[in-house]
């Protein structure tokens, strides 16, 4: 039986002080009011809603009911029975195991947990059964109103193929390629060819990224069939996939679209989602610095066109890939809620949740299209829990030891499902939050979001941070140069970090060597009580080696009291802070910039690892006579990775493709771990022959587990 949990007035208020994103000033631009959701008092809507999702979108609808005046019920697998929703929520309901296919796409425990709360409508959040036209026919059949798209427009659009049919009758723009199911991977290689490649096979029920692959030849072709199918029938349980033309440097633009049940429809503007790695956004913002107002206009007037088309009542999102000439093609139309719905909420001042629970219940939309503004600027970085330096993002798994959001700076709204102490697991989506900022214009909105990320505190995982702040302060990005391939083309020997110039490299040398004195001569009080310090207080200079990028720098420190005079290869650097030493943050000023920096780590040998510009940069600080010491320590012996093939990235093994005496060429597959629904193929480092499996299918697998060995 599911475990109904009721959740008392005092608890309620205080989760929702501690976790609502109206705290902070987000969205705040001047004297105007932005994302309102204060409710009509004539108008009536409902009395109680279950959200059938998880994390930051889950919290998100909450939000919106509790200023809606509604009651709200949780759903959670096992492992999310602590989750921020399921405290956030008036009542919460355990629909199942930690699996996915068993909990939040389990139809049979949701509809039970609707019937036992008396829950009268159900907002799907994104993904999980928010495209699901069963769940939209089983919730119409008792009566529960599904906040969204009826099931009619569910279907149309949420089959690639029924809706590139429907968008060209629509008179929708729409790209060449192949208009029925693909059925193996011979004729996938057919129907490439035939339309010439590169193409993109990509599943007729899916979104996300997930079930889409690029093929540049037959070989390409057949991969991109087998892994393709295999994602969508893990992701979404239909494995029908389609090829198209693959439109070479596109950028990613996208129309959201609001409509009701009487006719109505309004384009909200575009968002540009060009920033994405393996097909799935990274950074978004709005508006897109690349359509003028003739090309807005036409996309947002197809796009509704398209929507009316289906009889479309909720909100949506119709995609679009955009050439360099700024012809546009219809890619697909999402009939749910974006995930990156909160920058169009910044710019226009709506929240979407909100009308879509009006037009849910029935009301006409209270907006025109010429009341729609474009007001500033916005820009929204998804933080993952993932390792940029493996393939732009890897996922990672590990509990929040410390987490701390950047909602005390202007401008920012953070969108998050999480606190300190949650547990990322293996289970579902690696995002710890969406990362949003809103100015008057781009130059303000992207100098609050590099703001933002420096005031970001994420212990306990890998996190993303380094890659987003990169992006967005990259040349090309702030001059709106993008496409979809800006990622592997900025890095094509993948991710290393921030590139320190000669300037930023002084700057990082005296911030440590300043840090390792002020730890050094530090006094501890406790209940005014002052204790010896480890070091005399008055001294004044230091000599000090420092290690960065194994090249030893020797620096010199005069110190008076929290100002620091440090040379560093014949430059002076004035560096000064508060020195809180306990802080999670330190705003250090070096000569005329203000730099925020983190320590993430240091011992008693001298060990640094300092946050700075994004990237953690691992350093040692010595005293002189430590450091002539130090060469007499032994070196410990890298690891020979080229006989042996570890797992990246937690995961479970979905195939293995060797055993024990097999012989291997260099670059074949070995095996194919599936993280968080992605599957990635593990392939021989070099030629040789297999010594031993360590894995099965079916297995659960830890970031850095051995899974074969060659000879």
């Amino acid at each position: 039986m599911a475990a109904l949990r009721v959740f008392t007035d005092v608890q309620r208020v205080v989760l929702t002080w501690q976790h609502s994103a109206f705290r902070s000033r987000w969205c705040y631009l001047l004297s105007r009011v932005q994302y309102s959701t204060a409710p009509s008092c004539d108008e009536k809507t409902f009395d109680k809603i279950l959200i059938a999702n998880r994390g930051e979108i889950a919290c998100r609808v909450i939000k919106t009911c509790k200023k809606m005046g509604i009651r709200t019920v949780a759903v959670h697998s096992d492992v999310d029975s602590a989750a921020v929703h399921v405290k956030m929520a008036d009542e919460a309901v355990c629909v199942g195991p930690a699996p996915t296919s068993k909990s939040y796409l389990n139809m049979d425990a949701i509809m039970e947990a609707i019937r036992k709360t008396g829950a009268q409508a159900v907002h799907p959040g994104y993904g999980f059964l928010s495209e699901n036209k069963e769940f939209a026919r089983r919730l119409a059949a008792e009566s529960v109103t599904f906040i969204g798209p009826d099931t009619h427009a569910i279907q149309a659009m949420g089959d690639k193929i029924e809706s590139k049919l429907l968008a060209k009758n629509a008179k929708v723009n729409t790209i060449p390629g192949f208009d029925g199911v693909v059925k193996d991977a011979d004729e996938a290689v057919r129907i490439a060819r035939e339309i010439g490649y590169p193409v993109m096979i990509k599943a007729s029920a899916g979104g996300g990224g997930k079930g889409m692959r690029i093929a540049w030849d037959d070989e390409e072709t057949r991969e991109g069939f087998r892994f393709s199918s295999q994602e969508a029938a893990s992701s979404f349980g239909d494995d029908r996939l389609l090829i198209e033309k693959f439109i070479d440097n596109p950028r990613h633009i996208e129309i959201q679209v609001l409509a009701d049940k009487h006719g109505n429809g309004l384009w909200l503007n575009e968002r540009e989602c060009s920033i994405q790695r393996r097909n799935q956004k990274v950074v978004e913002e709005a508006p897109s610095t690349f359509l003028d107002p003739e090309t807005r206009r036409a996309m947002g007037e197809q796009a509704v066109a398209l929507a009316k088309a289906v009889e479309y009542s909720s909100a949506g999102t119709v995609e679009f890939l955009v050439d360099s000439r700024k012809n546009f093609y219809f890619l697909e139309m999402n009939t749910r809620l974006q995930v990156e719905h909160p920058i169009t909420e910044c710019i226009t001042g709506l929240d979407l949740v909100q009308e879509m629970i009006r037009v849910a219940k029935g009301y006409a939309l209270r907006h025109k299209q010429s009341d729609i503004p474009i007001n500033g600027w916005a820009v929204e970085c998804r933080v993952y829990a993932e390792d940029p330096f493996k393939s732009f993002g890897l996922p990672s798994i590990g509990r929040l030891s410390q987490y701390q959001e950047p909602h005390s700076l202007p401008g920012v709204r953070v969108d998050s499902g999480i606190q300190e102490g949650s547990d990322i697991s293996i289970y579902y989506d690696p995002m710890i939050s969406k990362l949003v900022t809103h100015g008057s214009n781009r130059t303000e909105a992207l100098k609050r979001m590099e703001d933002a990320l420096d005031n970001y505190v994420i212990r306990g995982v890998t996190h993303n941070i380094p890659l987003l702040r990169e992006v967005i302060t990259h040349p090309l990005f702030v001059k709106g140069d993008i496409t979809t391939k800006f990622l592997p083309e900025v890095y094509p020997d993948g991710f290393k970090g921030h590139i320190l110039s000669s300037k930023e490299k002084n700057e990082l040398l005296a911030t440590a060597t300043c840090l390792y004195v002020a730890l050094q001569t530090r006094s501890h009080r406790f209940l005014n009580n002052t204790r010896v310090p480890i070091s005399k207080n008055d001294e004044k200079n230091w000599e000090l080696s420092v290690v960065l990028d194994e090249k030893t720098h020797s620096i010199a420190v005069n110190r008076q009291k929290d100002h620091f005079t440090v040379e560093v290869d014949g430059t002076n650097v004035n560096v000064s802070s508060e020195w809180n030493l306990s802080s999670s943050l330190m705003h250090v000023n070096i000569g005329d910039t203000q730099r925020t920096i983190q320590c993430i780590g240091r011992d008693a040998a001298g060990n640094l690892s300092i946050q700075f510009l994004g990237t953690v940069y691992k350093l040692q600080v010595l005293t002189k006579h430590a450091a002539e010491l130090s060469k007499y320590m032994p070196e410990k012996v890298e690891e020979d990775t080229s006989s042996i093939l570890r797992s990246p990235m937690p995961g479970t093994v979905i195939a293995v493709s060797v055993k024990p005496g097999d012989m291997v060429s260099e670059g074949q597959e070995i095996c194919v771990i599936e993280a968080m629904k992605m599957q990635n193929s593990m392939t021989a480092a070099k030629t040789g022959k297999v010594a031993a499996v360590h894995c099965k299918p079916g297995e659960t697998v830890g970031e850095g587990d051995l899974l074969v060995q060659l000879e």
